[in-house]
């Protein structure tokens, strides 16, 4: 035990940019990036977003923040982005506001996607249907096992990897 807590320690020093997620039994690690890191993935990849708010502050719900977003879950929008050639509109990332727990929003596991018809039958189409989430959202589970909800009038994603990038 004594040599995995060495090795834990050595490789939070080597690689700084590395946050450790979970317990000492299951822990892994997820790179985290800024806003600025991910507005310019997501340009380069032809991705929108929006916020009600019109602004990127992580603490205010109506912005649209992705301030520690997983290096992942950006790769995974790209993924999407690519795959599906649709116009991809992210309308929630990780600020405040949106429901607590370890994959959430705010620990930089989801997105929130406009609803389109293009994005909407390519989910629908290519994902598999793995029924209700608890509050009655359809879930489809893609081949990478990131789980694409439907609420209605946006899509929440949860990635627990980049997709397949």
């Amino acid at each position: 035990m004594k040599l995995r807590s060495t090795l834990t320690a050595l490789a939070l020093v080597v690689a700084p940019g590395v946050a450790v997620v979970g317990t000492a039994g299951d822990a892994f690690a997820v790179s985290k990036i800024g806003h600025a890191t991910a507005t310019s993935m997501f340009r380069q990849s032809g991705i929108t977003w929006s916020s009600s708010g019109g602004c990127s502050d992580r603490n205010n719900s109506t912005c649209t923040s992705f301030e520690q977003l997983n290096l992942a879950t950006a790769q995974g929008a790209q993924t999407l982005k690519g795959s599906s050639g649709c116009a991809l509109n992210i309308t929630g990332g990780t600020e405040t506001g949106h429901a607590s727990g370890t994959y959430s929003h705010w620990n930089g596991y989801k997105l929130d996607y406009g609803k389109n018809t293009c994005v909407t039958g390519y989910i629908k189409n290519t994902f598999g249907y793995i029924g209700l989430r608890g509050d009655g959202a359809p879930q489809y589970r893609s081949g990478a096992g990131n789980i694409y909800a439907d609420e209605g009038n946006h899509w929440d994603v949860l990635y627990y990897n980049c997709g397949g990038c």
